[in-house]
C-alpha cells in the first residue's frame, strides 16, 4: 500500500497541511477499522485466570495493542513514501499511535455499552476530534522551512494537549464502565457485527 503512495507528487511546504492532515485520517480510519474487525472476536475464553472485568479489561487492551502496532506498521512506511521529513514523520507517528488507543478503547468501551454501532460512532468522533486538534495546531503553527515539524510547546498545549487528555480520559472511562457492563457478554452477537 506504501509503494503506491510514492506515485503522489512529493509535497511542497504549502501543501504539507493537506497532506499531512489526509494522511493523518487515513491511519486513523485504518487503526478504527482494525478496532472494529477485531473487538468481534473479544470473548470470555481470552484471559480465563482472570476475573471477569478483569478479562475484559485485558482482552481490551491486547485489541488495542494489536491496532496500536498495526497503525505504526502503516505509518512508518506511508510517511517516508509521501516524503515527509524525519522530524514530520515522528510527529505523524506520535498523532497516529495516540489517536489509534485512544478512538480504539473508546469503541470497545461503548460497543460493550451500548452496541457495535454506538461504539463506531463514538471512536470516530474521539478520532475526527484528535485529528482536529493536530490540524489546528499545523495550521496555526505551520511547518519548519524545509517542511518538518515545528515544536511550539505553547501551541501544544493549547491546541493539542487539552484534546488529548479528554480523549485518554473518555477511553478509560467507557472502556472500564464497559468493562464492569456485565447485563452484555463480552463477545458480540451476530447482530452487533
Amino acid at each position: 500500500m506504501s509503494v503506491s503512495l510514492l506515485a503522489v507528487p512529493s509535497p511542497d511546504v504549502p501543501q504539507l497541511l493537506a497532506y499531512t492532515t489526509v494522511h493523518l485520517t487515513a491511519l486513523v480510519a485504518i487503526g478504527l477499522l482494525v478496532t472494529w474487525d477485531l473487538a468481534r472476536f473479544l470473548g470470555d475464553t481470552w484471559f480465563t485466570w482472570l476475573g471477569a472485568v478483569g478479562r475484559r479489561i485485558a482482552a481490551a487492551s491486547a485489541t488495542v495493542a494489536l491496532t496500536v502496532g498495526v497503525v505504526a506498521l502503516v505509518t512508518l512506511p506511508s510517511s517516508a513514501a509521501l516524503r515527509f521529513t524525519p522530524s514530520l514523520q515522528f510527529l505523524q507517528l506520535l498523532s497516529a499511535l495516540d489517536i489509534a488507543w485512544a478512538a480504539g478503547a473508546t469503541l470497545i468501551g461503548v460497543r460493550w455499552l451500548l452496541g457495535s454501532k454506538a461504539g463506531v460512532v463514538a471512536g470516530v468522533f474521539v478520532g475526527v476530534v484528535c485529528v482536529w486538534s493536530i490540524w489546528k495546531y499545523l495550521t496555526g503553527v505551520g511547518f519548519a522551512s524545509d517542511g518538518g515539524w515545528l515544536v511550539d510547546g505553547s501551541a501544544l498545549v493549547r491546541y493539542v494537549l487539552p484534546y488529548d487528555m479528554a480523549a485518554a480520559v473518555v477511553a478509560i472511562l467507557t472502556l472500564t464502565i464497559g468493562a464492569r457492563h456485565v447485563s452484555r457478554p463480552v463477545h458480540a452477537s451476530a447482530a452487533h457485527i
